[in-house]
């Protein structure tokens, strides 16, 4: 799945997943650090304008929060870890990281004619997409 990266001293992105809540808890409620933050954005597609989007958060507060090293408050946290599941469940099912991301940038007819990405920016959207991953893992496509 690629090289691993410690999530905090603690979690392993390339491993990460909804097996051990109480860690994430935890890591939720310490906080993302930025450079963490910056480990996970390098592995997943997304420009800092989509997380921006994704997390309510403007550039200019991303660039101040890299500037000072500040960690992210526990709602961005989550949505952090969130999106990171979610992508990496989709690696999974997609079994190659292009094809995932490919997936995520098509318009969707399932998803109501719209791209996948479009809907990392709430928390239902992710439910939404973690839902449509686990009917294409199982086979049942509409």
């Amino acid at each position: 799945m690629g090289k691993a990266l410690k999530i905090n001293g603690g979690i392993n992105f390339s491993l990460l997943d909804d097996r051990d809540v109480f860690m994430l808890i935890t890591t939720v409620r310490e906080g993302i650090k930025y450079a963490t933050f910056q480990n996970i954005a390098n592995k997943i597609p997304f420009s800092l304008g989509e997380w921006s989007e994704f997390l309510h958060l403007s550039e200019r507060t991303f660039q101040r929060y890299k500037k000072e090293q500040r960690k992210f408050d526990p709602l961005h946290s989550e949505k952090i870890l969130e999106i990171t599941l979610v992508y990496n469940k989709g690696v999974e099912v997609f079994g190659e990281k292009e094809d995932f991301d490919a997936w995520l940038e098509a318009k969707n007819v399932a998803l109501g004619g719209i791209r996948p990405k479009e809907l990392l920016d709430s928390t239902f959207g992710i439910g939404l997409l973690r839902d449509e991953l686990t009917r294409i893992e199982h086979g049942v496509l509409a």
